[in-house]
């Protein structure tokens, strides 16, 4: 069993035990349904964006410990100050040091740029859930999913005034998303062996319709590689751990953004 099987086996449990804590019923109540969404795709595209979707990430199981002590509120608010065009926050706990209490936090300082979930979803629950702390958009990994649970899971999230990232790592994936005017993520790690691969974007871009909202995951690091992304059709950037290993992930995040 690769890392990524164990990451999904343990969400299938934790799922179940949410559902249990706080059911449906009770996640629909929240103040968050009757929010308007804030566009991640407006965000990315808007004039003089610089496509960054900055990230809130403690540890992961590729490099363990990243940052334990950073303050979600302070990094989160550093980020929208800094000028981001939306925010990441790594909602799994057993394998990323993460919970939703940290979205309802990041949420709590500021509703001017788009918050995406980053999670494992394979239960539309987690959608509603998704709604009801404050996201607006989730990311539905192609991988852990079958063609069907897609569709079924992207209807929800409309439902729900909720915009959808799609990650795929390779052309079998993308075949598993009507990929018409969607925003496509493509992760340059490997899910299952947590390699890095930045070129991953590039062969993979000419593969994405042209009305879609192209997005690069993983491993970008240096101010060169948003400008090289962005020269061959990337919108989007997602950038975590280049800035969540800095002592202040905020100032590391001002001071990449004055470079592009």
């Amino acid at each position: 069993m690769n890392i990524l099987d164990k990451i999904v086996a343990n969400k299938i449990e934790e799922v179940k035990t949410h559902r249990l804590e706080i059911p449906v019923a009770k996640l629909v109540k929240s103040p968050n349904f009757k929010r308007a969404s804030i566009s991640l795709k407006k965000s990315l595209l808007e004039v003089g964006s610089n496509g960054i979707i900055a990230e809130f990430k403690r540890q992961s199981p590729s490099k363990g410990t990243i940052n334990a002590r950073a303050d979600i509120e302070k990094v989160t608010l550093g980020y929208v100050e800094a000028g981001v065009a939306a925010q990441s926050i790594l909602t799994d706990y057993n394998y990323f040091g993460g919970s939703f209490l940290d979205l309802v936090k990041a949420r709590s300082v500021q509703t001017v740029k788009p918050i995406l979930r980053k999670d494992f979803i394979i239960d539309g629950y987690q959608i509603v859930e998704s709604k009801a702390i404050g996201a607006d958009a989730i990311l539905l990994i192609a991988s852990i999913l079958t063609k069907d649970q897609i569709k079924q899971f992207s209807n929800l999230a409309a439902d729900l005034g909720l915009e959808v990232l799609y990650e795929i790592h390779n052309a079998e994936e993308l075949d598993k998303i009507d990929a018409d005017n969607k925003i496509i993520g493509i992760n340059n790690r490997n899910l299952k062996t947590f390699e890095v691969d930045l070129e991953n974007s590039i062969r993979l871009a000419s593969s994405i319709p042209d009305n879609c909202i192209k997005v690069s995951e993983s491993g970008i690091s240096n101010p060169e590689t948003v400008k090289y992304l962005r020269e061959n059709g990337f919108n989007g950037f997602l950038i975590g751990e280049n800035f969540m290993k800095a002592e202040s992930p905020e100032q590391a995040c001002v001071e990449f953004l004055s470079r592009i």
